[in-house]
């Protein structure tokens, strides 16, 4: 426990001081865990794969990085909270409801294939449920899932007050259904291999969207015959 502690003092003192050698050494690291993580998912990596292929013991690696938790957590984290931002522009500028839930649908699906397979991962294992382990990391990216939920409410909560979406549901229930089929793809999409882009995913899916909340002018009750 002493020699854990003294590490851990010392890899914080290292941070804090930020010297050009040991955050290199850092990005090595993680290069190194994004592929280790890309090959056998969360559940299947261990610091010892990653100290390993570089060639370090593990009290080596523990000079940089406490836990494999904290590896993930950083790769991960960073694009969570960009895309909760993104979104939150989105819904917040210019353009139409329409106009804006492209943006975000499209958005959302280039995020996953230049994080490919962070972000799937940290769907797959719903590491950003606000039950799945109560950590201050944990309640920081629900936070963030919240906002980008918060954001994809208010932009259809918008196309419905302009009369731009039609839907007797709730603008949430609306969402939920957006937000779903986007992480569904987790199951299928692949953009190593995929013959369709993550841009035309996205497009083909905004499509659907917005031609299902599309206002459908009023067809006239016909008569019943009389014979």
């Amino acid at each position: 426990m002493a020699d854990t502690s003294r590490i851990a003092r010392r890899r914080e003192a290292a941070l804090d001081e930020g010297s050009a050698g040991y955050l290199e050494r850092r990005a090595e690291i993680f290069a190194a865990a994004k592929e280790i993580f890309r090959r056998n998912g969360y559940r299947g990596t261990a610091l010892t794969q990653v100290s390993e292929a570089l060639g370090m013991d593990r009290a080596s690696l523990y000079y940089y990085v406490g836990s494999k938790e904290e590896l993930f957590h950083e790769i991960v984290g960073e694009a969570v909270e960009a895309n909760a931002e993104a979104a939150e522009r989105i819904a917040g500028g210019p353009g139409t409801p329409p106009e804006k839930l492209r943006s975000l649908v499209v958005g959302l699906m280039q995020s996953y294939a230049d994080t490919y397979p962070f972000l799937y991962l940290y769907i797959q294992e719903d590491l950003g449920h606000p039950g799945a382990k109560k950590t201050a990391w944990s309640r920081k990216m629900a936070r963030f899932n919240k906002r980008y939920e918060n954001a994809v409410t208010a932009i259809v909560q918008q196309g419905v007050d302009d009369g731009t979406f039609a839907t007797e549901a709730d603008a949430w229930l609306i969402s939920y259904g957006i937000l779903g089929m986007l992480a569904w793809s987790n199951r299928w999409f692949n953009p190593t291999s995929s013959a369709v882009s993550a841009e035309e995913i996205g497009n083909r899916f905004a499509d659907t969207l917005l031609n299902g909340l599309e206002p459908r002018a009023a067809v006239p009750r016909r008569s019943a015959r009389r014979g």
